[in-house]
């Protein structure tokens, strides 16, 4: 196994996971089977108990790890298929290593940082060596910045196992911002360079340095950076600002030759020049589209770019299928309750509910979903979006005017989604909603069936609490409502769907996490065709002017 340690400087949100997922892009088309995984510094257990406000967010694995949004890129950019011993945070440290001093197994010795907490974070790089023999390149990216304090005893625990395993099978990557004072009009380095000097204190000298940038790097900056901070100056890589898409970056970052650098590093050059033809012909689709729609996101948390990260890059695989650019219209649910869907949402080709909790913006939900169901437009409900869709029917089409969810009514009288059986008495809130990938029933005739391909059975990445009440079922099959999947275990409601509408499914699990570049998850597929077929006869039935 060879390790690729990725660190930050200067300043958070630098990209990391983004530059991580290129080089694992990279490394990939050179032929190596690569595993990319986030160590967090904070001391949650893990992000699924964070506000989105705090944390963006929350993304679901298979075996129901809830991680970071950047094991979605690591995924995305990647044929990785990752698990619960690819994300550690800190917490998750401490809480192993209290355990173990509690159980005694330190033998009534002093616990402390070093060795006991480095040891546990080495312990996990082990354990993900051992449980993965067929993967190349393990790259961890380390969360936070350089000089953080939280980030210390990581950064220890790696310049140990780098000596462990040995230097030469270890890469270690620094990305740092470079400034651009514009009243200067200068590209400053200095803050470079004391990032990468906090690193040598530590005790890491990095081998590469990405330095993201507005601009390119010249040769006078990249020269500076090189003897500054110890390195060679092929081994200082721009990262540039892409105009179109993420997806530019692994792109952008081939201009330098990255992967070569690290397989150089790595000794591991003997592996084939990477070819990228798919990757350059996906992005090409996402950059010269021949068709755009307009989609409406209807949620609580629209302000926040990373609140609904994967439902947006699953737009964006699908637009790119389609050759269709995908024009995001944000719209806060609460707007809604206020001044309706028709100034608010005002003319759009489709409309999608994410998933969320609480009731804030429930009722502005509820009319977007009725708006689209009267008037013909392309609705995609996910896990709420599929309550909202199954509590809206239940009002104005049912007639259960009360028709709501206990998780916004507890002692509600017409409950049509309700608390699952499992969750009642469940105190601990992390990690214990029916989470991670369930196999559900595929009924055959509906339009759900269809855009799977007719298969009979579907794996789909799960979280929540709440669930469609199996007392209504009947009742509102009755009234129109077709239930095209259920679960394969406790027979839960996974889809409904409309008849007679150009496309309105929802879905409680979470299609976003398993949809990939090449690679669209179906129901996103269908719906932005179904979204672009409404456009096209929107612009038929226009009336031409005289």
């Amino acid at each position: 196994m060879k390790y690729i340690f990725v660190t930050g400087g200067v300043v958070s949100s630098l990209g990391k996971g983004l530059a991580a997922a290129s080089i694992g892009t990279l490394l990939e088309h050179r032929g190596h089977k690569v595993m990319i995984q986030k160590f967090d510094p904070y001391l949650n257990v893990d992000p699924g108990t964070m506000s989105p406000y705090q944390h963006g967010e929350v993304y679901v694995l298979d075996d129901g790890a809830e991680t970071d949004l950047d094991l979605g890129h690591y995924e995305r950019f990647t044929s990785s298929k990752l698990s619960r011993l690819n994300s550690l945070s800190s917490g998750q440290v401490f809480e192993t290593v209290i355990r173990n001093e509690r159980e005694g197994k330190y033998l009534g010795k002093t616990v402390q940082y070093i060795p006991h907490v480095t040891d546990e974070i080495q312990k996990r790089l082990f354990d993900v060596t051992e449980a993965n023999p067929e993967v190349d390149i393990l790259m961890t990216e380390i969360g936070g910045t350089v000089g953080d304090i939280e980030g210390t005893l990581f950064l220890e625990a790696l310049r140990q196992f780098a000596l462990e395993v040995g230097r030469e099978n270890v890469c270690f990557i620094h990305v740092t911002l470079l400034p651009l004072v514009r009243a200067a009009g200068e590209i400053k380095t200095k803050p470079t360079q004391q990032s990468v000097a906090k690193l040598r204190e530590i005790g890491i000298q990095p081998d590469i340095i990405i330095c993201r940038t507005e601009h390119d790097l010249d040769e006078d900056n990249r020269r500076k950076i090189a003897m500054f901070c110890n390195v060679e100056k092929k081994n200082v890589v721009a990262f540039r600002d892409v105009e179109h898409t993420i997806y530019q970056c692994p792109l952008d970052l081939r201009r330098d030759k990255i992967d070569r650098l690290v397989v150089d590093r790595l000794g591991m050059s003997d592996s084939p020049t990477p070819v990228l033809d798919d990757w350059e012909d996906f992005v090409d689709r996402i950059v010269h589209p021949k068709e755009s729609i307009d989609i409406a996101v209807v949620g609580k948390y629209i302000e926040l770019q990373d609140a609904y990260k994967s439902i947006y890059e699953s737009l964006t695989h699908a637009g790119a299928h389609h050759r269709t650019r995908v024009n995001i219209i944000r719209v806060d649910a609460e707007a809604l309750e206020s001044h309706g869907p028709q100034k608010v949402i005002g003319q759009v080709d489709g409309i999608l509910i994410p998933g969320g909790f609480g009731d804030r913006g429930i009722e502005g939900k509820i009319i977007a979903a009725k708006h689209a169901r009267e008037n013909g437009i392309p609705y995609f409900g996910i896990c709420l979006g599929m309550q909202i869709a199954t509590i809206e029917f239940a009002r104005n089409v049912c007639g259960i005017e009360a028709a709501t969810s206990t998780e916004f009514e507890k002692n509600a009288s017409e409950p049509v989604i309700c608390l699952q059986e499992e969750q009642k008495g469940i105190r601990d809130m992390g990690g214990s909603m029916r989470l991670g990938l369930q196999k559900s029933i595929l009924f055959a005739g509906t339009k759900s069936a269809t855009l799977y391909g007719d298969v009979n059975e579907i794996f789909e990445r799960h979280r929540h609490r709440y669930e469609f009440n199996s007392d209504y079922q009947d009742k509102l099959q009755d009234c129109g409502l077709i239930i095209s999947s259920v679960s394969a275990n406790e027979g839960l409601v996974e889809i409904i769907e409309l008849p007679d509408h150009p496309y309105f499914v929802a879905a409680q699990f979470h299609p976003e996490f398993l949809s990939k570049p090449n690679y669209p998850h179906p129901l996103f597929a269908g719906f932005v065709e179904a979204a672009l077929g409404n456009k096209k006869r929107a612009e038929l039935e226009e009336p031409v002017a005289e």
